[in-house]
This record gives structure tokens, C-alpha cells and sequence, in this order.
């Protein structure tokens, strides 16, 4: 279909032509009820009801033009028997007279018998006109019996049947069909049909992430989509034969305000998928990054409050997604109530629960409340009951639901500010083992936000980012999830230090306090972390914390990114990065909390996002910082562990001749001893024996405690070396997680990549001497890395619509001999290598680097010293590179768009 404007054309004619009217059967369409012709799209962005009826509208009178000319002008009949009467069916959305800018046209051809050859001439006639009108047809040709028998077989066709509509042709045969399948069909099928259709669900579900906040969301296919309402529709349609949704009210499924929740939600749902399917002139339904971008533009939304359009579109959009789980809860529970079989007796006896407090009685194995007027007399009930369903173990009846989302302006600044109504909102997270359950609950019936008015800002928020799989309120109960776990030696495998951290006691009050406010600040324009701990400290003694815990959550909420960034983005090997750490920290309790509270953050962030390379920087980080704080800082003397370093390397060599060992042992300075481990050690060791002036040496090996894959290089030291190398990996598709490089005393480069495959893996074993044999003939020239980085250093188009403006910071009190520059910018295949060249070609010699990754983003770190051996202390000599490696992105970059 056209992408244009819809404007009203001529009603198509029902009367028979002049002169001899050729085909018996026509008769007049029933059209879908259509008030008015809507105005264009485009002047009314989310009015997409009367746009998907129009196209319904339009569509109709294509396909009954084309049964009237196929029958009329193309194969007339003279004398029409009774087999040879055709009638022409919507079914599906179509048959909704619901249809997206380039939905399918879903016919069913209805045949009194036997197909004839004239009936196969008329819908071969038609279904070419409507082809050659570039519309996309689905089809069938049945007969009533045919439609019968597939329909008890196949749910999907049944489905489709369900919603027929006439369009055009031998009437009769349509009623016919639609009073058979009701008598012997959808009649005594109801708990059959909405079993299939639940299951249908849950699979389709899986099959889209299996949650409602996933990063790029299915419109009509994913959970809390358009597909999960019209199931709500399909099942109450079958089981109560209601024509609309209206319908549902009538038939007691839904209430007149879920009603009206289930309207908003449809609008707002089809006016996404027809903007979608208007930017891509196709069936689309995947709300991609660079999709969310245009749509959230097309439905006239705009930047504010320091966050952008889109970002303000995707938390309506996840609203509205959580709308839709909360209607198919209620819907499905009253469903349950009409159908389900009562427990037997004796199996209720045996089944041990925990008696119901007064005010509250079972109903359907879930809690409800007894008599709601006096539930209501006491607001403190509000929260009492999310208190009682985790002691129980049961769930909330969404009668009981209803009362609640009813009632939230109970939860004045009187029940916020009340010692009992905090002491039980503490309780829920401290005394019952599982505050994930009451807390999303409360946060989707919009209790939480309600009671803590600073988190009603984050719900359904999302970052529009690829880092961030979750919106920021579902991050926030993933983080406190996992310390949930923790705490029930869940995890004891995964997080050694956090378990034994929390085995050995801390203040649980602060630590889940800090999780819940750590990113309540987000959102705005100014540091989140800055205006999160300025809310905690405001809300911490409010809900009944005493002024030293309060003092510890504001820090916390403050510094709570500093422990990942100081592990992620500088080398703890150097005594410095630790010395500093140690001195934020101040105190081994403060160290236990922000570690515990770091390891549940980077963990919520995401599946996948915590792996053993952060793992092994987070414990390496946290025992050099516990040891500093309990043995004093001079532990942490570079001399100290060099020496321990060397005894570990002699150890390791104990067969090698004594000779080479001691000329090994004395070829190297502090810093390569202090930040490598012995194995690495060990390899270089092998590497540099006899090794030729012009021979490159590579070792590739996997590193299991990493993530990653090892590469060591020993070369003759050169000028630019570490560019070199970042080339040649880009070159063949690896991705740099860290690097370190160093010159020995004797003139030999000696560098070590972690590098990892574009699944964010180790590489294969297999794969390892092709990716040698790659490596090797760019080293050697054979390749020139920048021309032939051209093709391959693109952004891809999904990821186009993230902004990440760059931004470059030096520090020359970061690292006792080293100038430490910090570049924050965009991904893409070629950014180290272009960064690297830029550096060596301004005479800055590079000992190692940091990468760290969140999705889209990067942030690399170099320390680097002048050809001089100096750090960079002149402020113009700052500002030159500064700009330099500003231009050096910025071409990368648009060479990457090109």
C-alpha cells in the first residue's frame, strides 16, 4: 500500500450494472463501522484506530471490485448451478477490519462443494488484480466442512476462523458457516481453546526474550504487545461469542476502567506499528534502536528535562506494555474463577499453609481481602498486604489488586512520613527472603512509586542504550533480586567474595536502602550519582534508617560507579590506581558494602553483562584494596611485589639453564613484574629467548579466568609498536578488552592483548593458528591495516541513533610515572587503532591500555609517557592532542557512515 496520506475516495457501487447483470451471486459487503474517514495520518499521529479501519475500509473495496469484475466482466455465468457460487471471507486482523499500513489481506474463498473450474478462474482472476496492486494476499479456498475439520485440528486456523467477516458474494454460505462453527465447533471447545491459546502465548513469549523490557521490543509479538490483548479478545469472543471488545465489560471479563486501560493500550500499541510499518514501506512489528528514533519523532515527541524524545517515548511505551500484563492477570484470574474445578478435599487437607491473618480469606489459592471497607479504614493495609502474601508464600488476588490500584491517593505525605508504614516496608526487603516478588508487584501497581515519589520518576525509564537491558526501575529489582540470592548462598560459585562478605555480616538495612536509591537520580541532566545521594539523604531517615546508616547509603548512592570504573578503566596493577582506591574507601566496612553493592549492579544490568573478566578485575581490585586498609599502603610498594613476582617466575622456571634466568629476571622494569601474572610471565619468558632482531614472535591462548583470548607479542621495540598490534587485531575482527605493553632493558617489545571474537567470546581453539597466520602477514606488511580497515570499520545501522559525545580527559595524579588519558566516545571495529596512530604519531610512547565497553560506548585508557620518558604536564601540549585525537574520531567516524 501507498505510504501517502489516506484521503476519502468514491464508495465503491453495490447496485447491478446496467444492462444484463452477469453474476448471480454478488451481493452487498458488510463494512466495517467506519464514523468518519480519518484526516491524514501524519496532522494526527497516534489517531491510528481510524487508520487501521480505513485501510480495513479501503481494502474491502479492492477485493469486492475484484470479485465483480472477475465475475461480471472476466468469466460471466449465464446460468449459475448451485455449485458454482462462490462467497469471499475476511478472516484474521483483516477480519477484525484491523489492518496496518502493509498487513496481509487474509481471504477465504467459501465453496458450497468440490471446488469448480469456474470458481478457480474467479479466484485466480482476483487474487492476480490484487497482486498486481502490490498488496500482500494469504488465502485459502474450503468449503464449510473443509473449514470445520482443519479447525479442530489447528488452533491457528481455528483462530482465524473465529473472526471471519462477509465481504462479498453468496451470503448464505457465510452464514452458514458461522452458525456451524458456533453449534458444533466453539460450543463446547472453551477450556480446550483457552488452553492452546495460553500455551501459544508463553511460547511466543520465549521466543521474544521472555519479558517485557527487552531492549528492542516486538510490537505486536512480544510480551505486554498487541498480540497478548487480542488474545485477551480471541478467548472471551470464543467463550461468550462477544462481538467487540466492548463486549468484555458486558461479559464481567473486564472492568469498565480495565476497559478503558485496554483501549489506551491498543492506541497507542497500532499507532507504533503503523509508524513503523510507514518508515520502513513494509510489514515491520520490531521496534529497533534506530526505529525508536523515528517513531518517537513521527509521534511528536520531543527532548526534555534532560533526557531525549526517545527515551521519553520508550518508558510510555513499556508503561503501556505493563498495562497490558497487568489486564491479562485479571482477565485470566477471572477466567480461572469461572472455570476452574474445586481442589479435592483431601488433597487440601494434606497441602500445609500458613493461616491468613484476620481482614484477609483465600479465594482461588490467592489472598483477598474480606471485607474492603474496613481493609480501607486503615491505609497502613496498603502495604501490610504485600507483607502477608510473602509470609504466606500466596499470591495476590487482582480483586485485591483492584482495590489497591483504586485507592493510591491514600498513600498521602502522612502514610510516607509514618514509622510503622517504613518499619513494614523495610520488613518487606529484610525479613522474608524474597523482596523481588513483593516489590514488583508493588511497582506495578504503581504502590511503589506512590510511597517513594522520587522512584515514580525511573519507572518504566529506559536508557536508550545497547549496555542497559532493563528499564531503570526493573534494573533496580534485578540488583536487589541478586542480593537476595546471595544472601540464601545462591551464588557462592559465581561471587566467592560478595557471599563470604555477606556470611560474615554487614548492615543489611544500608545495602538494600542503597540498592533501591542507587539510581533514583537518573534521568536528568545533572550526575545521576550527585542527585541520587542528595534524594537518599532524604529519604533514608525516612524510612527509619539512623543518621550513621544514612550517612553510608548517601555514600553509597555517591560513589557507587567508582569501584567498577577504577577496576574497568585503569590498570589495577599499578600501585597507584589501588592507593587512590583505598583512600576513597577509607574503611574495610565501606569496602565490603560498595563491593557487594558493585557486584549486584554490573549483575542487573543484564544477561551476559557479568562475565569473568569483570569478576577477576573486581576480586584482584578488592584484595589489593583489603590489604592496603588492614596492612597500611606502603604494602602495596612497587619493589615489594616486583621481587614477589620474580621468586614466583623462578619457581615456575626451575629446569631453565641459571644463566638465562638471571639475564631474564634482570631484562625487565617494576611494572611489567607488578601488572602481569606468572603465566604470562612464563610465556614471555620463552618468547625472548634467542629471539632474532628481525623475527616476530606470537603466542594465542586462551585465558578461561579472562573471558578472553590471550596474544603475546616479543618484537624488537619500534616506535608506534602498540598501533601496529592494534591493527592487525582490528584487522582480522578481534575486539580489545585490555592490553599492556612493555620495552625491556635491552630493546625488546614485549605486549599482551586480551582479545575477544564479535560475540564478546573467547576465540576457538580451532580458529587460533588462522588467526595467527592473519596477524602474522599484517605485522610483516604484507597488509596495510588502514586500507584495509575501510570496509570492515562501519557502525551498523541499529546502533546509528545512539549519542555518545566524546570526551577526553588527562590526569597526571593517576599514575606515579605515567600521564593517564581517558577517551570516552563511540565504538566502532577501528577506533583503538585510530586513536593508537594518532598517539604514535605525536611521539607518545604507550605502556598499556584499558578498554572497557557498554555496548555502543567505549571508554579506552592509555598511560602514556613522552619520547622523553616524561609525563604530559604542559597544558598546550594537552589541548594539541586533545584536539588531534578529537579529529582522529571524527574522521573514523565518518568514514564509518560513509
Amino acid at each position: 500500500m501507498s505510504s501517502r496520506p489516506i484521503l476519502p475516495v468514491p464508495p465503491i457501487s453495490t447496485r447491478a450494472p446496467r444492462g444484463r447483470w452477469r453474476c448471480s451471486i454478488w451481493r452487498r459487503p458488510r463494512r466495517p463501522a467506519t464514523p468518519r474517514w480519518p484526516r491524514p495520518f501524519a496532522a494526527r499521529p497516534t489517531a491510528a484506530r481510524e487508520l487501521i479501519r480505513a485501510q480495513a475500509v479501503l481494502t474491502d473495496g479492492l477485493v469486492t471490485t475484484a470479485l465483480r469484475i472477475a465475475c461480471e466482466h472476466l468469466h460471466p455465468l449465464a446460468n449459475p448451478t448451485e455449485s458454482e457460487r462462490i462467497a469471499v471471507l475476511a478472516v484474521g486482523g483483516y477480519g477484525r477490519a484491523e489492518m496496518a499500513p502493509h498487513s496481509d489481506v487474509d481471504l477465504l474463498f467459501l465453496t458450497p462443494w468440490k471446488i469448480t473450474p469456474w470458481a478457480e478462474s474467479v479466484i485466480e482472476s482476483m487474487l492476480y488484480m490484487l497482486w498486481d496492486l502490490k498488496l500482500k494476499v494469504g488465502h485459502a479456498s474450503r468449503t464449510v466442512k473443509d473449514c470445520l475439520r482443519l479447525g479442530r485440528d489447528d488452533i491457528t486456523i481455528r483462530t482465524a476462523l473465529l473472526e471471519h467477516r462477509f465481504l462479498a458474494g453468496h451470503e448464505p454460505l457465510a452464514t452458514e458457516l458461522g452458525d456451524r462453527l458456533w453449534q458444533e465447533l466453539f460450543r463446547n471447545s472453551g477450556p480446550e481453546f483457552i488452553e492452546a491459546k495460553l500455551a501459544e502465548r508463553a511460547a511466543r513469549h520465549k521466543r521474544q526474550g521472555g519479558q517485557r523490557y527487552v531492549l528492542e521490543p516486538n510490537v505486536k509479538e512480544g510480551k505486554g504487545g498487541l498480540r497478548d490483548l487480542q488474545t485477551l479478545y480471541w478467548i472471551g469472543k470464543y467463550l461468550h461469542r462477544v462481538p467487540s471488545v466492548e463486549g468484555l465489560v458486558e461479559a464481567g471479563l473486564l472492568s469498565l476502567d480495565e476497559f478503558r486501560t485496554f483501549e489506551r493500550a491498543e492506541d497507542f500499541l497500532w499507532a507504533v506499528r503503523c509508524h513503523l510499518h510507514y518508515i520502513t514501506a513494509r510489514a515491520t512489528d520490531q521496534l529497533t534502536f534506530d526505529m525508536q528514533v523515528d517513531v518517537a519523532a513521527r509521534m511528536g515527541y520531543r527532548d526534555a528535562g534532560g533526557r531525549r524524545a526517545v527515551e521519553i517515548f520508550m518508558q510510555d511505551y513499556f508503561r503501556q506494555a505493563t498495562k497490558v500484563g497487568e489486564l491479562t492477570r485479571v482477565f485470566l484470574t477471572e477466567l480461572e474463577a469461572r472455570h476452574a474445578k474445586s481442589e479435592p478435599a483431601l488433597i487440601g487437607f494434606f497441602r500445609r499453609r500458613k493461616k491468613l491473618k484476620p481482614g484477609y480469606r483465600l479465594r482461588q489459592g490467592r489472598i483477598d481481602i474480606a471485607d474492603p471497607a474496613v481493609f480501607l479504614a486503615d491505609k497502613l493495609n496498603l502495604l501490610r498486604i504485600f507483607e502477608e502474601a510473602l509470609r504466606t508464600g500466596l499470591l495476590i488476588h487482582p480483586n485485591a489488586m483492584r482495590l489497591i490500584a483504586a485507592n493510591l491517593d491514600l498513600i498521602d505525605d502522612e502514610m510516607q512520613n509514618d514509622r510503622e508504614a517504613n518499619r513494614i516496608f523495610l520488613d518487606l526487603m529484610l525479613k522474608h527472603g524474597n523482596p523481588e516478588r513483593s516489590l514488583r508487584r508493588m511497582n506495578e501497581l504503581d504502590v511503589l512509586g506512590a510511597f517513594i515519589p522520587e522512584f515514580e520518576r525511573i519507572v518504566a525509564m529506559m536508557q536508550f542504550n545497547v549496555y542497559h537491558h532493563y528499564t531503570v526501575d526493573e534494573h533496580t529489582i534485578q540488583c536487589i533480586s541478586t542480593l537476595a540470592q546471595i544472601e540464601r548462598n545462591e551464588l557462592v560459585e559465581e561471587l566467592p567474595i560478595a557471599s563470604r562478605i555477606l556470611s560474615e555480616g554487614v548492615n543489611r538495612r544500608v545495602l538494600y536502602v542503597a540498592l533501591l536509591l542507587h539510581d533514583i537520580g537518573k534521568g536528568r541532566p545533572e550526575d545521576h550519582s550527585i542527585l541520587g545521594a542528595q534524594m537518599a539523604r532524604k529519604i533514608a531517615p525516612r524510612l527509619g534508617l539512623n543518621a550513621e546508616e544514612a550517612e553510608t547509603v548517601e555514600w553509597l548512592v555517591r560513589y557507587h560507579l567508582v569501584m567498577s570504573d577504577m577496576a574497568q578503566k585503569r590498570d589495577i596493577g599499578d600501585p597507584r590506581t589501588v592507593r587512590d582506591f583505598a583512600k576513597a574507601v577509607r574503611s574495610k566496612r565501606r569496602l565490603d558494602l560498595l563491593t557487594v553493592l558493585t557486584v549486584c549492579d554490573i549483575r542487573g544490568v543484564g544477561p551476559g553483562t557479568w562475565n569473568n573478566w569483570k569478576a577477576q578485575l573486581l576480586r584482584q581490585l578488592y584484595r589489593d584494596t583489603a590489604t592496603a586498609l588492614e596492612g597500611g599502603l606502603e604494602t602495596l610498594n612497587r619493589e615489594n611485589r616486583a621481587d614477589e613476582a620474580k621468586r614466583a617466575l623462578r619457581e615456575a622456571l626451575a629446569e631453565w639453564d641459571p644463566k638465562d634466568l638471571r639475564a631474564e629476571l634482570a631484562r625487565h622494569y617494576p611494572p611489567y613484574w607488578q601488572a602481569l601474572s606468572t603465566a604470562t610471565h612464563t610465556v614471555f619468558a620463552s618468547m625472548l629467548l634467542d629471539l632474532p632482531d628481525n623475527e616476530i614472535r606470537i603466542d594465542l591462548h586462551p585465558d578461561p579466568h579472562r573471558d578472553a583470548t590471550r596474544a603475546c607479542f616479543a618484537l624488537e621495540d619500534h616506535p608506534g609498536i602498540f598501533s601496529r598490534l592494534a591493527g592487525a587485531l582490528a584487522l582480522v575482527g578481534a575486539n580489545v578488552v585490555d592490553a599492556r605493553t612493555y620495552t625491556s632493558k635491552d630493546g625488546y617489545a614485549t605486549a599482551v592483548f586480551w582479545v575477544q571474537d564479535a560475540e564478546g567470546s573467547p576465540y576457538e581453539i580451532a580458529r587460533l593458528p588462522r588467526l595467527r597466520n592473519m596477524i602474522d602477514k599484517t605485522l610483516k606488511g604484507e597488509v596495510v591495516a588502514r586500507e584495509a580497515l575501510k570496509d570492515r570499520d562501519k557502525i551498523r545501522k541499529r546502533d546509528s541513533q545512539f549519542r555518545f559525545p566524546t570526551h577526553i580527559a588527562f590526569d597526571n595524579d593517576g599514575s606515579e610515572i605515567y600521564t593517564i588519558i581517558e577517551v570516552d566516545t563511540r565504538d566502532r571495529p577501528g577506533l583503538l587503532y585510530d586513536l593508537t596512530r594518532t598517539l604514535a604519531a605525536n611521539n607518545i610512547y604507550i605502556a598499556s591500555a584499558v578498554i572497557a565497553t557498554y555496548g555502543a560506548q567505549v571508554v579506552d585508557t592509555f598511560y602514556v609517557k613522552d619520547m622523553f620518558g616524561l609525563k604530559l604536564h604542559t597544558k598546550s601540549r594537552q589541548e594539541t592532542l586533545d584536539r588531534k585525537l578529537r579529529q582522529a574520531i571524527a574522521e573514523g567516524a565518518e568514514r564509518a557512515r560513509a
